[in-house]
């Protein structure tokens, strides 16, 4: 798809500002789209929006359908009369700039099971029939997410390949016994997932209205200790037992000399060729209902992905195994249009094969700003070298800021990078983002981060490390009018309002 050339922001929902420990879709989101709106911007791009697991990373859910419940914004339970100003003061002192998710978590955990216990005990009619159609609309992914997560709490939270063998291998009779044993915290999981996706589609259409698109992130894999996995086990290379014959990753590069270990199942391609790829399709079909704009992340797992034994404890050892991906865009296309808005995310080991495939489909692939000036003037992330059909960046969620990057290069880069952006250095981030946006590229993406200037402290994920990412959060008052003025303006001066 060719998009029009326009601009946006990068920033997930669990940065944004606000009082209850973790950026949520209260008032803070809508400022934020209003900030948006102010300073003449198309997108407002987000990260994945499941429930984390283990690690905190929305690239590792416990659902590729489900919402993060620790989104919900307890000042809107209040506006519903689903919680009262009481409840919802009787909070943890959490930190304004940083998210401790283990706290965040088990005092939403408190205030969702509080606000499903006065929903039970309310008359609201009107809510009532919103939920029970919502259990219909929604069926097909709902009742075996809200199984899983039910039988999950009912054993300490143990993944679903430490289950009893009954339930694991999903033995009709062992489901319909937890199923009727389980049947409150059932309702109160798909209950949380109401509250989710009706306060998510609030702000999307208050979003739109405005007009702004939402870019969602669609990571390719999903997570071993996942309801699709447990409730699809066929469509994964998965041994007798449940445990993954092969893992995702990738291979030693320029983050780990061992490469990066995911541990994601892989996807039996023959056997999802068989139903015409459907659970792919419904994965796509669920997620461009919730955001405008669909970034394939690791694209070139398309093509083909790293397959590393199930038992190996790092990637070095993996294979390129050839994945179906003209078949699956094809299949794509024949359900969405011809013109599929996605952007493909193709970084890292690129062959031919994987630039065949993006074209094939006349999807945009990404340009790196921070990666441009360690090489020569042939180096394809320099602003010259970009084409109309990407998506520019100073840098992605996986990059330090700009700022950082900058306390951080070597002597040649620097050099490089001065002569190139005519720069001193004293104000780099915006030297960058005027080197984004008066490229050809038709889509300049921004992290929030380095629109506000700030160094590594506020750097979102350090790829192949397993702790302190995702935890960033913006200040209060961050979205200010001279700031959004100051974006307007270079938004306007290079043709992307």
């Amino acid at each position: 798809m060719i998009f029009p050339r326009a601009s946006g922001v990068l920033l997930h929902p669990t940065s944004l500002p606000g009082k209850f420990g973790i950026g949520d879709l209260g008032d803070e989101a809508y400022k934020f789209v209003d900030f948006l709106t102010d300073a003449g911007q198309t997108y407002w791009q987000i990260l994945p929006l499941g429930p984390t697991g283990y690690g905190d990373s929305p690239y590792q859910c416990y659902s590729a359908f489900a919402g993060n419940t620790n989104l919900i914004s307890p000042q809107k339970l209040v506006q519903e009369g689903l919680l009262s100003e009481d409840e919802t003061n009787q909070k943890p002192d959490f930190s304004d700039d940083r998210i401790d998710f283990g706290s965040v978590i088990d005092w939403k955990n408190q205030i969702l099971s509080k606000a499903y216990e006065n929903f039970r005990k309310a008359s609201d009619s009107g809510l009532n029939e919103k939920f029970e159609s919502f259990k219909k609309d929604f069926a097909w992914w709902l009742d075996d997410y809200a199984l899983f997560q039910a039988i999950r709490k009912n054993r300490n939270e143990k993944p679903w390949y430490e289950w009893e063998t009954s339930l694991k291998l999903r033995d009709e009779n062992a489901l319909a016994e937890a199923r009727e044993n389980l049947y409150e915290e059932i309702e109160a999981q798909k209950f949380y997932q109401f509250l989710f996706l009706q306060q998510w589609f609030e702000l999307k259409t208050y979003a739109n209205g405005n007009g702004v698109k939402i870019i969602g992130d669609v990571p390719i894999f999903v997570a071993l200790n996942s309801a699709d996995v447990w409730h699809n086990p066929s469509e994964f290379k998965l041994n007798a037992d449940g445990s993954p014959k092969v893992v995702s990753g990738v291979p030693p590069d320029y983050f780990s000399k061992t490469g990066q270990l995911w541990g994601n199942p892989i996807y039996d391609w023959e056997k999802m060729r068989l139903d015409g790829f459907r659970w792919w399709i419904s994965r796509i079909k669920f997620a461009l209902q919730t955001v405008d704009v669909v970034r394939v992340d690791h694209f070139r797992g398309f093509a083909a992905c790293w397959e590393v034994p199930g038992t190996d404890k790092t990637a070095e050892h993996g294979s390129w195994v050839d994945a179906p991906g003209k078949e699956l865009f094809e299949a794509f296309r024949n359900e969405f249009g011809e013109e599929l808005p996605f952007m493909a995310e193709d970084l890292g080991v690129i062959t031919p094969d994987v630039d065949d495939l993006r074209d094939s489909f006349n999807l945009p692939g990404m340009r790196i700003l921070q990666y441009a000036f360690g090489a020569d003037e042939n180096n394809n992330y320099l602003p010259h070298n970009y084409i109309r059909n990407c998506v520019a960046y100073s840098g992605t969620h996986d990059n330090d800021t700009t700022i950082g990057w900058y306390d951080s290069a070597n002597r040649h880069e620097r050099e490089f990078c001065f002569k190139y952006l005519n720069s001193d250095g004293r104000d780099i981030h915006w030297d960058f983002i005027r080197a984004i946006f008066e490229s050809v590229a038709d889509t300049a993406i921004i992290p929030m981060q380095d629109i506000l200037g700030l160094g590594s402290e506020a750097r979102m994920n350090l790829p192949a490390s397993t702790s302190g990412n995702w935890n960033w959060r913006c200040a209060e008052n961050c979205f200010f009018e001279e700031l959004a003025q100051k974006l307007r303006e270079l938004t306007k001066l290079y043709g992307r309002s």
